[in-house]
């Protein structure tokens, strides 16, 4: 039988709450009671959003409850990098067999136009859904897009 895996990914966009620390604790004794590993992997997609010194709370806390994971950032593993935007690499062919089959595509959108379709819609007292302005570029459009 493989041994059993628990992740937990927080996002350096703010100090840990109840929440967290709660996941956390779930994932962390469930890997305990299997003989499992408990890995952390820091969830740093959103950049723009991240809160200096957050990573260093997130580490502080799980001190502080008594949560010790065996693989991360700060002691490795098998398994890294566990910081998930240095994981680009690992994903990017897989994203691009997902675009060259029709499964997934580009998208060029600006925050600003996103920002005003929401707006918009919010206007209108509706829920904002993306309305897959880029499902329909030709193939000229995207590789122009891409070449900038």
């Amino acid at each position: 039988m493989q041994q059993v895996r628990t992740r937990f990914a927080p996002s350096p966009t703010g100090y840990m709450h109840l929440g967290n620390l709660r996941t956390a604790l779930y994932t962390y004794l469930y890997a305990r009671r299997t003989g499992g590993k408990f890995i952390l992997r820091i969830e740093d997609t959103d950049q723009e959003r991240e809160v200096p010194g957050a990573i260093d709370v997130i580490y502080n806390s799980l001190k502080t409850a008594g949560l010790s994971h065996d693989e991360g950032p700060d002691v490795g593993g098998p398994v890294g990098p566990y910081i998930q935007s240095q994981r680009k690499d690992t994903y990017l062919p897989y994203a691009k067999q997902l675009i060259e089959s029709g499964h997934a595509y580009y998208c060029f959108c600006t925050k600003e136009r996103l920002e005003a379709a929401r707006a918009e819609a919010e206007a209108k007292g509706e829920g904002f859904k993306y309305d897959k302005h880029c499902l329909h570029l030709s193939k000229e459009e995207i590789r122009a897009k891409l070449d900038v």
